[in-house]
């Protein structure tokens, strides 16, 4: 299977891309490359090849969540720098 440069100019078209000659050059004999490399992998007996999601071994390293124990507001607020109504006090950062 290969790709013309018909293919090329279509798929820019619908993609809204603007290419130059030497781009839709380079695509079209990039892209036949890539589909012919594929068919070749399709050759493959694959039959005993058990299917895998993940080339590597992968564990979750994220922590299961648990409560624990925290600031509570009023720690949290003794360091403030400016509270008002028991929560932090900041600069305005938008005019209005």
């Amino acid at each position: 299977m290969s790709i013309t440069r018909q293919d090329i100019e279509q798929i820019a078209n619908l993609s809204r891309l603007t290419l130059t000659e030497g781009e839709k050059e380079h695509l079209t004999v990039t892209l036949s490359q890539i589909l012919n490399f594929a068919e070749e992998l399709q050759e493959l007996d694959v039959e005993h090849v058990a299917p895998t999601t993940h080339t590597l071994p992968l564990n979750n390293v994220l922590r299961d969540d648990t409560v624990r124990p925290w600031l509570s507001q009023d720690e949290a607020l003794s360091h403030a720098p400016d509270q008002e109504n028991g929560q932090f006090r900041v600069p305005a950062v938008m005019e209005g």
